[in-house]
C-alpha cells in the first residue's frame, strides 16, 4: 500500500506542478493577481507531495519491502539503517525523486520566503521552476518509476553497490543535488525577467541570495565527494579529473561568476546581459552534469550507467531548456538598456576580470570533457583527455585570478587607484614574499615552482584581512572608532574575505599534497618494518571478521616516529557476498593538517601482502579550504540586507521607461 501511495502522490505532485505552470503565467498576461498568486499555493503544495512520495520510497527502504523493484535492487535486509536510508538515492529512480524533491523545496521556499519580489515576477519564477519540475516528473513516471512492484517478492534484496556503503555517500549526493538544483532559481529568475522584460539591479539583489545557497552547497558537496573518493577508492588522490567530477566542477565556476557578475549589477546596475547569460548557464550545465551521468555515455565510478533511451529523454530535457532557455535569451537581450559605465581599473573591472578567466577555466573543462564523447559519437575513435591536459590548461588559469583577487575588494567603484591599491596591500605582498622564502628554507629548490604557490595562498590571505582592516580603518582611526565601523561592518564584507581566504587555504593544501607528499608501495611480510617521511611502519599480521552484511580482511599495522607509537592502521578489504564485489578501505591517521594513508592490496601466495603507504602533507587543508569557502558564504547570506532583497524603487525610478529598449 506504501509504494501506491507513493506513486499517487508523485503523480499528484505532476498535476499541481502543471497546474503551476500554466494558470499563474496566464495570470500575468491577464494582470488577474488572483491567478498570479495561485503560483504560491500550488508549488507549497507540490512540495508537499513532492516529500510525501519521497517519504513512501523511503519507508519501502527502511522496512525492507522487496516487492518493491527499487528496493530489491538496492537494499539488503542486513545492511545498518543508515545505509538503508542512503540506498533511497544511491540508485538511478531514487537520485531523481531526491531531485524532483529538491527542485519542489527550492520552489516552496520561494513562495514562503519571496514576499519582497514583485506579484508578476514571482508568478514567472515559479511558474518556470514548474516547468522544469513537470518535465522531471515526466521523465520519473514515463522511464524511472520507482515504486513498480515484483510479480513475486523475493526474500532478500541484492544490496546497495558496495562503494556507496560509506557515510560520505549519505551526506554527499544531497548536498550535490542541493547545489545542481538550487541553480534551477536563478535559471528560473533570468527566464522570469526576460519573460517580463525588466531587468535591474533590484532583480540582482533578489536572486543572489539563491545563488549563493546553491554554491555553498555545491562547494561542500563537491568537497565531500573529493574526500570520499581519496580515501574510499584507495589511490589516494584527492582529485581524478573524472568525467563526472568535472560534471559538478563546471557549474560550480559559472556559479562563481554569476555571484561575482551579480554584484556589479546590484551596485553599479552594469553587466545586465551578461549576468543573465551566466545564470541561464549554471544551470544548463548542471543538466549536462545530469545527462552524463544518467545517459550511459560515460563508464564512471560516479555514474549511473542506465538504459541509454533515458539519455534521450534528458537530452529532449537539455535541448528544452536550454535551447529555449539561449533562444529566449537570444531575442531579447539585444533590447535590453546599457547598463553604467566604468573604467577599466575599477572594482567593476576587477570583476570582470574574474568572469572572464572563471568562464575560460570553465570552458577548458567542458571541451576537455565532451570533446572525448564527440569524437566518438561521430567517428568512433575513442581518445583520453585526461589530468595533463586540465593541469596544464586549468591550473594556469587560477594564478593569474587569486593574484588579481586583493586588488579587487579594495579598487574603488567605478574608477580605482592600482597604484594605492598595490600600496595599500605591501603587508599582504611582504607576507607573500616570506612565505616564498620560508618554504625555499625547509624544502629547499628541488621544487621552485611549489614555494610561490605557497607564497600566492599568504598574500591573498594577507590581502583578505587588509581589506577588512582598510574598511574600519585600523591604525588610521582610534581604536574605538575602529572597533565600532568592525562592529557594524556588514556580514557580506566578512563573508567575503573569509571565502577568499578559503581558496588560498586549499590552494596551499593542493600545493603540499601534490609537491611533497611521499609514497611507497610494496609488498610486506608479518613482522617487516618499513621506513617513510621519517615514520616507520610495522606489519603486525592479517585478521578476519564479520560485518552486518560482508566479510572482512584486515592487516594492522602498527606506527612509530622516533621509536614511539603513535598509532594502529588498519586498512581491510570488505567482501559483499550478495553482490560478490571487493572494496578496499583505506586507514587514515592525521598529523596536524597531514595524512599518513594506508591501502591494503592483495594477498600473495608467499604470505607477503601488498600495500600503498603515502605521506601527504598539508592534505587536510584542501578541504578544510572548502568548508570555509562554503562558511564565508553562509555569513554573507546571513546578512539581513543581503536576504531581505532591494528596497523599493524610487518615485522617479519606479516612473521611468523600462528596461526592454532598444540599446543605446
Amino acid at each position: 500500500m506504501i509504494p501506491e501511495i507513493g506513486h499517487y502522490a508523485l503523480v499528484l505532485a505532476l498535476g499541481l506542478a502543471l497546474i503551476q505552470a500554466t494558470v499563474p503565467l496566464y495570470g500575468t498576461i491577464k494582470r488577474d493577481e488572483s491567478l498570479m498568486r495561485l503560483a504560491s499555493s500550488t508549488a507549497v503544495m507540490q512540495l508537499v507531495f513532492a516529500a510525501g512520495s519521497f517519504a513512501a520510497l523511503t519507508a519501502c527502504y527502511v522496512t525492507s519491502d522487496f516487492s518493491v523493484a527499487n528496493v530489491f535492487e538496492n537494499s539488503h535486509s542486513m545492511m545498518p539503517l543508515i545505509y538503508k536510508f542512503t540506498s533511497v538515492w544511491g540508485n538511478h529512480e531514487g537520485s531523481m525523486l531526491l531531485w524532483v524533491l529538491i527542485l519542489a523545496l527550492f520552489g516552496g521556499s520561494v513562495a514562503a520566503f519571496g514576499n519582497n519580489l514583485p506579484v508578476t515576477l514571482k508568478a514567472n519564477v515559479l511558474a518556470v521552476q514548474a516547468w522544469i519540475a513537470c518535465s522531471f516528473y515526466f521523465f520519473i513516471l514515463l522511464t524511472s518509476n520507482p515504486f513498480l512492484r515484483l510479480a513475486r517478492p523475493p526474500l532478500e534484496g541484492r544490496d546497495l553497490n558496495p562503494i556507496l556503503q560509506d557515510p560520505g555517500l549519505a551526506i554527499h549526493p544531497p548536498l550535490l543535488y542541493l547545489g545542481y538544483v538550487g541553480f534551477s532559481i536563478a535559471f528560473s529568475f533570468a527566464i522570469a525577467a526576460l519573460i517580463e522584460g525588466r531587468i535591474d539591479a533590484a532583480w540582482a539583489r533578489w536572486v543572489r541570495p539563491w545563488t549563493l545557497a546553491a554554491w555553498m552547497f555545491l562547494t561542500v558537496g563537491i568537497a565531500m565527494g573529493s574526500y570520499w573518493a581519496y580515501y574510499e577508492l584507495g589511490w589516494g588522490g584527492f582529485w581524478f579529473w573524472d568525467p563526472v567530477e568535472n560534471a559538478s566542477l563546471m557549474p560550480w565556476l559559472a556559479g562563481t561568476a554569476l555571484l561575482h557578475s551579480a554584484v556589479v549589477m546590484e551596485k553599479r546596475n552594469a553587466l545586465k546581459i551578461w549576468t543573465v547569460l551566466l545564470a541561464i548557464l549554471a544551470f544548463s550545465l548542471s543538466l549536462i552534469g545530469t545527462f552524463l551521468v544518467r545517459s550511459g555515455v560515460l563508464t564512471s565510478v560516479h555514474a549511473f550507467a542506465e538504459d541509454p533511451s533515458r539519455g534521450v529523454f534528458i537530452l529532449g530535457i537539455l535541448v528544452l531548456f536550454i535551447g529555449g532557455g539561449l533562444s529566449l535569451f537570444a531575442w531579447r537581450a539585444p533590447l535590453l538598456k546599457q547598463g553604467g559605465l566604468f573604467a577599466p581599473v575599477s572594482r567593476e573591472g576587477a570583476l570582470v576580470f574574474n568572469n572572464l578567466f572563471l568562464t575560460t577555466a570553465c570552458l577548458t573543462v567542458f571541451v576537455g570533457t565532451l570533446y572525448p564523447l564527440a569524437l566518438e559519437a561521430f567517428n568512433g575513435e575513442k581518445i583520453s583527455v585526461g589530468a595533463p591536459f586540465f593541469n596544464l590548461t586549468f591550473a594556469p588559469l587560477f594564478i593569474p585570478l587569486m593574484f588579481a583577487m586583493p586588488f579587487g575588494t579594495l579598487l574603488a567603484w567605478k574608477r580605482g587607484d592600482l597604484l594605492g591599491v598595490a600600496q595599500r596591500l605591501m603587508a599582504a605582498f611582504a607576507a607573500g614574499i616570506a612565505a616564498i622564502a620560508l618554504t625555499l628554507v625547509a624544502t629547499g629548490t628541488q621544487h621552485v615552482l611549489a614555494p610561490f604557490g605557497i607564497g600566492l595562498a599568504f598574500f591573498v590571505i594577507v590581502g583578505a584581512l587588509v581589506d577588512i582592516a582598510e574598511r574600519i580603518a585600523l591604525f588610521r582611526a582610534p581604536l574605538k572608532a575602529s572597533w565600532s565601523r568592525m562592529r557594524g561592518l556588514p556580514r557580506s564584507a566578512w563573508g567575503t574575505a573569509i571565502a577568499h581566504a578559503g581558496v588560498a587555504v586549499t590552494l596551499i593544501g593542493i600545493t603540499g599534497a601534490a609537491t611533497w607528499g611521499t609514497e611507497r608501495i610494496v609488498a610486506m611480510k608479518e613482522g617487516q618494518t618499513i621506513t617513510l617521511s621519517g615514520y616507520a611502519l610495522t606489519f603486525d599480521g592479517m585478521v578476519q571478521r564479520s560485518g552486518p552484511n560482508f566479510r572482512v580482511l584486515a592487516g594492522k599495522f602498527t606506527l612509530r616516529e622516533g621509536g614511539s607509537v603513535i598509532g594502529i592502521m588498519e586498512p581491510s578489504k570488505r567482501t559483499f557476498g550478495a553482490r560478490g564485489m571487493t572494496t578496499t578501505e583505506a586507514a587514515l591517521l592525521s598529523r596536524g593538517v597531514s595524512q599518513l594513508y594506508l591501502s591494503l592490496g592483495d594477498v600473495n601466495g608467499d604470505g607477503t601482502v601488498a600495500i600503498r603507504f603515502y605521506y601527504k602533507p598539508l592534505v587536510l587543508l584542501i578541504w578544510l579550504g572548502a568548508v570555509v569557502m562554503a562558511l564565508g558564504g553562509a555569513l554573507s547570506l546571513s546578512d539581513r540586507r543581503l536576504r531581505v532583497g532591494a528596497p523599493k524603487p524610487a518615485a522617479k525610478a519606479a516612473n521611468s521607461a523600462p528596461d526592454l529598449q532598444p540599446a543605446e
